[in-house]
Parts: C-alpha cells; structure tokens; sequence
C-alpha cells in the first residue's frame, strides 16, 4: 500500500504524522511526568502547535498542487459515431448529393419544355392561320408554306420565329398587329405556334 504512494502522497503523510506525534505525545505522555505542563512554557507551546497547524495546511494545499500537475492529462475519447476533425468528409458526399438534385432539377425543367412545345398541332395550326384567326394570318404575313404573300406584317419565311415569339406575339399583338387572346383559344394559339415555327425557313 504505502510502495503505491507518490512522492507528494508520502510527504503528506509524514507532515501529517509528526503533527498527530506531538499532538498525542503533549496530551497524553508529557502530563503524566509533569502535571502542571505547559506551566510557564505556555506561550512556546502555543507557537509550536500553530507552527505545527500552519505546516500541516501549508503542506495539503501545495503538496496537492503540485500532485494534481504531476497526474498526465488523459485526451477523452471521442463519444461513439463521432470523428476527429482530420476524418470528417461529410461535406463531400453532401455537394455530390445537391449536385445531383440540381442536375435532377435542371432536367425535369427541360422536359417540361418540351411538353410545351409539342402541345400545338401543326396541321390543326395551318387552318387556323389561313381561315380560322380574324383577321387572317395569311392576310397579313407572307409564308410561303401557307401560299400567304401578305405585306402588313413581317415576312415569316425571313424571320423565322420560334414557337415561344409566335405564342407571345399572337397572345399578346405588337404594333399593327392585335392580339388574339380574345378570340383564339389557348390550344388554338398553341396550334399556330407549332405550325408557324415548323414551316417558316429562314
């Protein structure tokens, strides 16, 4: 047991042993062989037990201290399913993970696109523009597809819109020409869109 002490440990206990020595030995020993102890020597006794009390506390705060420097520093381990800061690579697979609804986004977008274009009929959208649309397309455009030669507005074959300037044109008119938002349907406009922008050749 006492092999197990350290060195602050077993200076501690020798403070600690001499104080308890002369406490029993000053009440118990020295009165037997003279009764009227401490007598005139009182004040030394006196100083020599505060002496004595001052040293055993002097000895427990800074042998303790310095006990608690010699103890080595135990790191702690790190809770179970956590990781150091030089093996954290979460970011990683999370910029993979949002590249990959990106890129999932981006493509549900285009194929929305394409739905859009395909809703016009061509064939329905070529009877629409010669007959159908007051005033008639045909009246007022020249497309060569349509055997229109009409001088009022643009030249279709040489501008050569697409489908998305012919809806926004047709929907909602510049110029001299008006809008047909109130007298064709949206699928009408559609119509015309994809039969305009499939014929008309730059």
């Amino acid at each position: 047991m006492l092999l197990a002490l350290t060195g602050y440990e077993t200076a501690l206990l020798v403070v600690a042993a001499v104080f308890i020595a002369f406490a029993l030995t000053v009440a118990l020993v020295i009165p037997r062989s003279r009764p009227g102890f401490p007598g005139r020597g009182l004040g030394i006794f006196l100083l020599i037990c505060v002496g004595l009390f001052a040293s055993q506390m002097t000895a427990v705060l800074v042998l303790a201290e310095i006990g608690e420097a010699d103890e080595p520093i135990h790191e702690e381990a790190a809770p179970p399913g956590e990781t150091t800061g030089t093996e954290t690579t979460t970011p990683e697979p999370t910029e993979t993970e949002t590249t990959t609804e990106t890129t999932g986004t981006t493509t549900a977008t285009t194929d929305t696109t394409d739905t859009t274009e395909a809703a016009g009929d061509p064939v329905a959208g070529k009877e629409i523009f010669l007959t159908v649309a007051q005033p008639s397309c045909s009246g007022c455009h020249t497309l060569s597809d349509a055997g229109s030669s009409g001088s009022i507005g643009p030249n279709l074959d040489a501008a050569s819109p697409s489908y998305d300037k012919v809806v926004e044109r047709v929907t909602d008119g510049q110029g001299v020409m008006p809008s047909f938002a109130g007298s064709l349907s949206e699928q009408q406009i559609q119509d015309v869109a994809a039969y305009v922008s499939s014929v008309a050749k730059g």
